[in-house]
């Protein structure tokens, strides 16, 4: 897909920082200014640094019900059964972020998974099962090379 893009914006003559700033602008007019240090603030302070440093990212809900044919459906990421969703719970925040690849590697600009689990300004770990399913989904997203952490307001 992003080879698509670039090969678009090559053709059209859209520079890279055109490019950047549109992935910039898909999040930012969703995003309300935090006014605390509840987890919902804390989730809006990282969405406005990472619209700021140029990352796309997105509200991941997750959870179960029923449709109003009476259909059960499972929505989110890794919540395929309850029984995953139990071992693996995926983060508050997905999304994608640039980096520039060295030079080996033609120096394009690739995009890295992002997964962002965000907590209270005051949180700690404190090892429960949901805690532990939470860092086993991030150790997941990062032993495939993405970005993946609880945060508690920081990138």
């Amino acid at each position: 897909m992003t080879y698509v893009l670039e090969e678009w914006a090559r053709r059209w003559a859209v520079s890279p920082e055109a490019i950047a700033d549109l992935g910039a602008h898909l999040t930012t007019h969703t995003v309300k200014a935090p006014s605390g240090n509840g987890e919902a603030d804390v989730v809006s302070s990282v969405r406005l640094q990472a619209s700021e440093a140029g990352w796309t990212v997105f509200r991941n809900n997750v959870g179960a019900c029923y449709d109003p044919k009476g259909r059960f459906i499972r929505y989110g990421l890794a919540n395929d059964s309850a029984q995953l969703n139990k071992l693996l719970k995926s983060s508050d925040l997905v999304g994608i972020r640039p980096v520039v690849i060295d030079p080996t590697h033609l120096g394009r600009t690739i995009g890295q998974f992002v997964a962002l689990e965000c907590k209270r300004s005051n949180w700690k770990f404190k090892g429960t099962k949901r805690e532990e399913a939470q860092q086993r989904f991030l150790a997941l997203v990062a032993s495939h090379g993405g970005y993946a952490r609880f945060s508690t307001g920081e990138l």
